[in-house]
């Protein structure tokens, strides 16, 4: 089995209302999911290639309550990846290489796809950008509650940062162009959080 460790940022843009119902495994509320992901892994490795700087997104869809599967999901690695370092990707985001992402398999009915795309992932100050050539783009930033402060979940069951709380935000922005989906909406759910994943 291989060694590896990832950490970083994670943000997610759906289409459900301004808070996902999904990580309570209640139904989506417009009836099925469309959600796309990123991850900026600041610092981590896999048998020993450096993977610190680079990004990873999967583009999701659900045709209803996400607890109950029958998921279509495509992968993006980043293009700036060597072969080792993609494969190493390739391996943790798809959860063939354990960890997290792999208790996610049970749940899905489709692979779509996997390939490398450029991929950016910004950050500047409290709100976060996403953008996957060929993909799509997705803009969030955090809802603000009492003080003024972020709104957080923790513990929720689909939780894709287990351990951290999630930020509650809203996507200004969800763009979505590929395997036959298109979506183009604007003030819907987002969330992120700092992330580890590591071999198990």
């Amino acid at each position: 089995m291989s060694n590896w460790k990832v950490k970083g940022t994670y943000m997610e843009a759906c289409n459900c209302e301004a808070l996902c119902t999904c990580i309570f495994f209640s139904p989506p509320t417009e009836g099925h999911c469309i959600v796309m992901l990123g991850w900026k892994i600041d610092e981590g490795s896999f048998d020993g290639a450096d993977l610190g700087g680079l990004n990873a997104a999967i583009l999701a869809t659900a045709p209803g309550n996400m607890k109950d599967g029958g998921w279509k999901v495509a992968l993006y690695t980043d293009s700036r990846a060597n072969e080792d370092q993609n494969n190493a990707l390739m391996g943790i985001f798809s959860g063939e290489a354990g960890g997290h992402i792999a208790n996610l398999g049970p749940l899905i009915a489709e692979v779509m796809g996997a390939r490398q795309a450029d991929i950016s992932f910004d950050i500047n100050g409290e709100k976060m950008s996403l953008a996957v050539d060929g993909l799509g783009e997705a803009e969030i930033e955090p809802i603000l509650g009492q003080n003024d402060g972020p709104v957080t979940i923790s513990g929720h069951p689909l939780a894709t940062s287990p351990g951290y709380p999630a930020r509650v935000g809203r996507a200004n922005k969800l763009e979505i162009n590929d395997h036959g989906i298109q979506l183009s909406i604007s003030g819907k759910a987002g969330m992120s959080a700092p992330f580890v994943y590591q071999s198990e």
